[in-house]
Formats: structure tokens, C-alpha cells, sequence
């Protein structure tokens, strides 16, 4: 036989990981392991415990503490407790801390990766090579935060304490990449790992004693979701930051939306992996392996659905085919290995039962001729082919290592089929063409997109999602700004309470007295009677009738949010031309200042109407400046790879204005919204609602486009409801009372939509620190991290 034929015929021999040195951690613990609380180990209020598995053979590896109520409330304590000196501390003090981390995980790596793979599944090249040097990493580049913090950040602070809820897929890398910001910033942390995974955990908690973390400033709570369920509801917790599917992120929300709690979800994704007719499809296929095979496809990125051109579709199954049939399945602590074990019966389960149906539903299912382990959790690399776009393996996350391959004929047509989910968590784009690329990634809905290349992470680099992908980011300045809070507003005054108006008995009754003023709706550009048709009254300081004000309804609502949607090329407008609109707003209210202040003298007076016009021109300068200024970024990660960190609007807003103010409220809400490209449905001041008629007619005369601001007036009890549940609505900033707050983050749960609201805080609108500027820019867009192939 010749070398050639012997090389044909060579196949990979074991080589085995030895586990040794985690084996003896583990029996140096006596293999039972309680919680992290104040920084030691405390044993499990009601005693309970419970296994952890290794999914590659079934064997039981430790047993782990359960968590109670009552433990999640020690930890809060200690957290507590720890918080006034830990967020004292200087930035260089908690930078060594961090620093200090980092080093004690690479001291440790390896450990720790044998550690994660016996306890997930994984294979030990993708612990060793990947999660352990990104734990490193991230606690590198955050000690480098803590240090800059101050210098950075000025006037932002710590939210406080923290409930972090971490996945298994990545579990010491999801546990960095919150843990890690979270102290930078000067907060405490409970942590929640996850049932099936909480072992390395457990040994980053020794890590902390190791490098004399001062006690409570980290405590690591074991348990399942009942667990989890007793931290997100901790009235002590100021913060949720929480990985893991959309279902659980949707409880999630609505049970904290009572609550001042901030909350960022990174959550479930159905990512495209979009293949074009000039890309090169060995790359492709390589970078399909990483996209869909790692972590057995236990990822929340993953590339699961395959859209190819029609062109190259035939030559790019026969590769993929051919690929798949050299991925070898077999024990996770095995080097050669690429596919490990599922983490647990229940996930293996769902995984064959969304294959079934998705066979039953039309799909071609082929597998290749593997060797599959005699026991533990495993399931062979799959592809189903012939997919229609509505099926169930085309919508759902699978979270297992399964492709549904679909094709295309158009960048239009890959596009839409890209979009059609309500995921928008990530994406990978590959042609040879940079124009095809960066085209198709800018009309990609997805947090992150990556340009010929895949799974692409780094601690500088934004990571998170939209739409029902969540929102908030990981890792970056915008992940920083995750755990922080402007100083002002953290310690603002709550706002008085106030005698809320609707209701049954006011709705539809037309005052007997003569009426100075009737406006109309403003939707689509035009004035619009209201579907009820029915008005309210609008009265002054001293009790007199200033006017009228149509009261607007459900269908009102609807038809705002059409308009508003038909209005979507505002966004595509450039950012001069969007400074020029504005500047243009600027121009027309100056024309009318005195006319406009005296009607608002009826509500608020004659000194304070004149003060509130003047700081409205000036407002609606401060954001003609700023629409073409707030920029994204450029990342350096450390490969041959550039990030793009574009700030990208985030659809249409739904806006319910303070009753404070009504003209300055109104401006400093909806501004930001159209400077950053976004379209408005606005409910103004119940006090003042007629302020409409004035700005109805600066918005026709400044070149706004037909739909980009659209106004209905009425009770606010009654139209935020049917706002924040519209799924055409993609964020809600509701600046009214507590309860409003509250209300506007329960109704927008269906769809997960952004909620940004001052929680019931007052706001002094004429302060330029409180009521304007980046914070608010923040709010009103979401960061696209588009990584492209840079250097040698």
C-alpha cells in the first residue's frame, strides 16, 4: 500500500484527557458541595441536596447544595452587606481584585476545563481552547474598566446588588462574562448556576477565597429555577441579569415589572447562516462546523438554519454532507473528539422530538454513518434538508446539533428569510463581495453578525440581542453600562402621587360650558378625529376650560403604530439630513414662542410657560447636534478580525410623556427617538394635551416625514395598555407615575419589547444633566456588532 492510500485510511487513535487533578478537587471537597455565602461555605437552610451528573457515561460526579428562599436571602444580605466597601473601594483596588481573577483561572485552567466537560459534555478542546481563555480574558480586560471607571463613567454608579441566572451551555464563560462587570462597576453579586452545571461555579468560588475577595461581594447560590425564581423576586436584589431561553426571560420580566429592578436578557436565538454563490464553500462549511457543531450545538448563537443560493446549494450539501461525515461523536474528554455528550435527558428528549416533527412536516432528514458511544447522551450530527420556512425546526431553538438548510434566489430574498423568526440574536453573512456582505448585514435584525467567520467573542465586543433575543449587552462599553446607573437618577425624588383620570364614567361626557380650543389627533401626518368620537376636557390652573382634547382609543392607537411603520425609511435617512429636520423644528417653534407660551401660560403659568418654550429651541438644538455625532465604534479583538459597534435604531417607540412640563417633557422624549432614526406613537400630557396643536403644525412645516411622530391623546390608563402589548411596537418609554411604570413593563412581556421608564422618579426636565443627552441616546438605540476579516 502507498503512503497516499495509507494516509486515506488512517483514522484518529484515542487521547484522552487525564482528569486526575479534578478528580482530586472534587474528593478533597468530599464531592458534596454547599453554598458560597459571605465567603464561605454555608450548608443549605432546609438541608436538601442534589446530583450532578456526567452526561457523557451517567455517573454521579457530586452532590450540590439546593437553594431555598432563605438562602437566596442570606446571600442577598451578605451582598448587602459587602456593598458600602466594595463600591468604596478606589478603581485601581477592585482592578487588582480582577486582575488577581484572571490569573488564578489560568493558574487553574486546565483544571477547570476537565471540570467543565465532565460536567457538561463538551469536548475538552472547545473547554480548554475556548471557554477557559475567554474567562481569562474577560476578567483581564474588566480589571482594566475598574481601573478607567471613574475617568470613563463620571456621574454613574453602581446599580447595587445583583441576581445573575447563568445557562449551562458555557458555564464558566456566562459566569465571567457577568461576574466580571458587575464588579468592575462597584457591585455585589448572587449567582445562580445552572441546575445541571454548577460545578465550576462552585470552584471559581474558591478562586475568591484564594485571591481574598472581601466576603459577600460574591455568593454563589446552587439550585434549580425555584432557586432562581427566589432571587429574581428578592426585594433586596437591584439588578437581574439573567442567560437562558425566551420562555423563562418572559416570566422573568413579568415578574419583576412591580419592581424598580433593572433587568438585561440575553435569550434565545434561531441564527441564519446565509451562504452566497461567490463565497468561498470550503470556508463555509468549515466555519458551518463551528457555527451549528460546537458545543453540540448547545449554543445560543448557533447557525441553525442554513440559507444557501440556489446556485450553489447541490455543492454545498455535498460538501456539507461530506464534512458531517468526518465529525467524530465519542467521549468529551477525548482530544480528538468534535461532538460530546447532551447535557441532559430533557435536552436530548427535545431534540428528538423537534426532528420527528420537523420529518413530519416535510423535512429530508439525513444523518451520517457514526459511531455513537454504547452509553451516556449523545445524538449524531444531523441535517434537514428540504425545509419549508413556517416549520417548526425553521422557528424554534432546537439547542442541539441540528441544521435545517433552506435556499434563496436574491440578497432580498435571503434577507427577508433571515428575519423571518422572532429571534434576532445573531447571524453570519459569507460572500467574497464586501458590498454584498455589509449590505445583507445591515438589514440582518440581529445583534451580532459576522462577516466569513463565526462565533467570534471578545470581552471589548458587544454581545446581545434583539427582539425576543432580549435586550442589553455583554461584554463592551455598552455591557458595562449594564451595571450602572446615572447618579441623579438613582438617587431621584419619587414623583408626588397624582388622582388618575379615565376610567368608565369619564369616557365620552362633553362639558356644558363653551370651549376656546379643539385639537385633533396627529397620526400619519395628518390631523385625525378620534375613533370614539369623544373629547375631554383641558383645564387651567384656576379651574377654567382651556379647551378640548379628542379622546383617543384602542384603534387610534393601532392606527398610530400603522403610520408609524410606513414611516420606517426615517431610519435610512442620514444623520445630517435628520440634524437638518430637527434643526428645522428648532426654527418654526422660535417663530411661534411667545404665541405658543402664552396658551401654555393657562397651565403653568406666564414666567415658567415663556422659561419652558426657550428650554424647548434649546433642546431640540442640543439633539440636531447630537444626531450626527452619537457614533458607534470599532473594536480590535484580539484576532485578525475588526468589530463594527454601529448604534442602530430600534423601530418604533412608544412614548407616554410626563404631565410635568408638557411641552419640554414631550420634546426631551420623542428628540432622542427621531435623532437616533426612530419612529414615535406619543401620548402627551394629560395636563396639557393641547399642546399638540402647536407642535402638530411646527412638525408639518419642518420636513418631518408623514408618520414619524404620531400623537394620541386621552387617559393614559387607558392607551398605554393597548401600546405596550402592540407587537408592531419595539420599545416603550413610559416617563409618568410608579403604576404606569409598572404597567408599561407587564403589557409589553408578549413580544419582550424594551421598557425604559423613570420608575416613578421626578426628573427636573430643565436641567440639561437630567433631561437630555447620551443616557437617553442609549435608550433609543440598540448596538449591531458586525465583525469582519481585517490584517494578517
Amino acid at each position: 500500500m502507498s503512503i497516499a492510500e495509507k494516509f486515506l485510511t488512517m483514522e484518529y487513535g484515542p487521547a484522552p484527557e487525564d482528569p486526575k487533578d479534578a478528580l482530586l478537587w472534587l474528593d478533597r471537597h468530599q464531592r458534596r458541595f454547599a453554598h458560597f455565602i459571605g465567603g464561605e461555605w454555608r450548608e443549605p437552610v432546609e438541608g436538601i441536596f442534589f446530583d450532578s451528573t456526567n452526561p457523557a457515561t451517567g455517573e454521579k460526579i457530586a452532590t450540590v447544595a439546593q437553594g431555598s428562599a432563605a438562602d437566596v436571602d442570606a446571600a442577598v444580605q451578605s451582598a448587602r452587606n459587602a456593598l458600602p466597601k466594595w463600591r468604596s473601594l478606589t478603581g485601581h483596588a477592585r482592578a487588582r481584585f480582577l486582575y488577581a481573577i484572571a490569573r488564578a483561572v489560568q493558574r487553574h485552567s486546565r483544571r477547570l476545563a476537565v471540570l467543565e466537560t465532565i460536567d457538561n459534555g463538551k469536548p475538552i478542546r472547545e473547554s480548554r481552547d475556548i471557554d477557559i481563555p475567554l474567562v481569562a480574558r474577560h476578567f483581564y480586560h474588566h480589571a482594566g474598566w475598574a481601573q478607567l471607571l471613574e475617568s470613563e463613567f463620571p456621574g454613574y454608579e453602581a446599580c447595587g446588588v445583583v441576581g445573575q441566572i447563568i445557562p449551562w451551555n458555557f458555564p464558566l464563560l456566562m459566569l465571567a462574562w457577568k461576574i466580571a462587570p458587575a464588579l468592575a462597576t462597584g457591585n455585589t453579586v448572587v449567582l445562580k448556576p445552572a441546575e445541571f452545571t454548577p460545578l465550576t461555579a462552585l470552584a471559581f468560588a474558591e478562586i475568591c477565597q484564594e485571591i481574598g475577595l472581601p466576603p459577600g461581594v460574591v455568593n454563589i447560590v446552587t439550585g434549580d429555577g425555584s432557586t432562581g425564581e427566589a432571587l429574581v423576586k428578592h426585594r433586596g436584589v437591584d439588578k437581574i441579569a439573567f442567560t437562558g431561553s425566551t420562555e423563562v426571560g418572559r416570566a422573568i420580566r413579568s415578574a419583576t415589572a412591580a419592581s424598580h429592578k433593572r433587568l438585561s436578557l440575553e435569550l434565545g436565538g434561531k441564527s441564519p447562516f446565509v451562504v452566497f454563490e461567490d463565497a468561498d464553500l470550503d470556508s463555509a462549511v468549515e466555519g458551518l462546523v463551528d457555527g451549528i457543531w460546537l458545543n453540540q450545538g448547545q449554543v445560543c448563537c448557533a447557525g441553525s438554519r442554513l440559507l444557501m443560493q440556489e446556485s450553489v446549494a447541490e455543492a454545498l450539501m455535498e460538501k456539507i454532507r461530506d464534512r458531517m461525515s468526518a465529525l467524530r461523536v465519542g467521549s468529551p474528554l477525548d482530544k480528538a473528539i468534535d461532538i460530546g455528550a447532551i447535557v441532559a435527558p430533557v435536552q436530548l428528549e427535545r431534540i428528538r422530538r423537534l426532528v420527528d416533527q420537523g420529518v413530519a412536516e416535510g423535512a429530508t432528514c439525513w444523518q451520517p454513518q457514526t459511531e455513537m458511544p454504547s452509553r451516556g447522551l449523545y445524538f449524531p450530527p444531523t441535517l434537514l434538508s428540504n425545509v419549508h420556512p413556517a416549520s417548526v425546526v425553521a422557528q424554534q431553538e432546537i439547542f442541539g446539533p441540528v441544521l435545517a438548510a433552506m435556499t434563496f434566489r436574491t440578497p432580498a430574498e435571503a434577507v427577508e428569510l433571515a428575519n423571518n423568526t422572532v429571534y434576532g440574536l445573531a447571524a453570519c453573512v459569507w460572500s467574497e463581495s464586501i458590498n454584498v456582505s455589509l449590505q445583507v448585514a445591515a438589514q440582518i435584525k440581529a445583534g451580532v453578525v459576522w462577516v466569513n467567520c463565526t462565533n467570534m467573542f471578545d470581552a471589548a465586543c458587544g454581545f446581545g440581542g434583539y427582539r425576543e433575543s432580549g435586550y442589553g449587552r455583554e461584554g463592551g462599553r455598552e455591557g458595562l453600562l449594564e451595571y450602572l446607573e446615572p447618579t441623579w437618577f438613582k438617587h431621584a425624588p419619587a414623583l408626588p402621587a397624582v388622582e388618575r383620570k379615565g376610567g368608565d364614567a369619564a369616557e365620552g361626557q362633553l362639558p356644558d360650558s363653551a370651549i376656546d380650543r379643539t385639537v385633533k389627533l396627529y397620526i400619519g401626518g395628518k390631523q385625525a378625529r378620534p375613533d370614539s368620537g369623544y373629547s375631554f376636557e383641558v383645564r387651567g390652573k384656576d379651574g377654567l376650560l382651556l379647551g378640548e382634547a379628542p379622546l383617543g382609543n384602542r384603534k387610534d392607537i393601532r392606527n398610530a403604530v400603522e403610520a408609524a411603520r410606513k414611516a420606517a425609511s426615517w431610519a435610512k435617512t442620514t444623520a445630517h439630513n435628520r440634524a437638518q429636520v430637527l434643526y428645522y423644528m428648532a426654527e418654526n417653534l422660535s417663530l411661534r414662542q411667545e404665541e405658543i407660551a402664552r396658551r401654555l401660560a393657562g397651565i403653568v403659568g406666564e414666567t415658567e410657560a415663556f422659561k419652558e418654550v426657550a428650554a424647548s429651541i434649546e433642546r431640540i438644538f442640543s439633539y440636531a447636534a447630537w444626531a450626527d455625532k452619537f457614533d458607534g465604534a470599532v473594536h480590535n479583538p484580539p484576532s485578525r478580525t475588526i468589530a463594527l459597534a454601529m448604534n442602530e435604531p430600534l423601530g418604533t417607540v412608544g412614548i407616554v410623556c410626563p404631565n410635568d412640563a408638557p411641552l419640554l417633557g414631550f420634546l426631551s422624549l420623542v428628540l432622542p427617538v427621531l435623532a437616533a432614526g426612530n419612529t414615535a406613537v406619543v401620548i402627551p400630557s394629560e395636563t396639557y394635551p393641547l399642546i399638540i396643536g402647536d407642535l402638530y403644525q411646527v412638525f408639518d412645516t419642518s420636513d418631518l416625514p408623514d408618520g414619524a411622530v404620531n400623537i394620541v391623546t386621552g387617559y393614559t390608563s387607558q392607551l398605554l395598555k393597548t401600546l405596550a402589548e402592540h407587537d408592531d411596537v419595539d420599545a416603550v418609554w413610559c416617563f409618568s407615575d410608579e403604576s404606569s411604570a409598572a404597567a408599561a413593563k407587564a403589557f409589553s412581556v408578549g413580544n419582550l419589547k424594551q421598557v425604559f421608564t423613570n420608575e416613578g422618579r421626578a426628573i427636573d426636565w430643565f436641567d440639561a444633566k437630567q433631561g437630555e443627552g447620551r443616557w437617553y441616546l442609549q435608550h433609543a438605540t440598540q448596538v449591531k456588532n458586525i465583525w469582519v476579516p481585517y490584517g494578517e
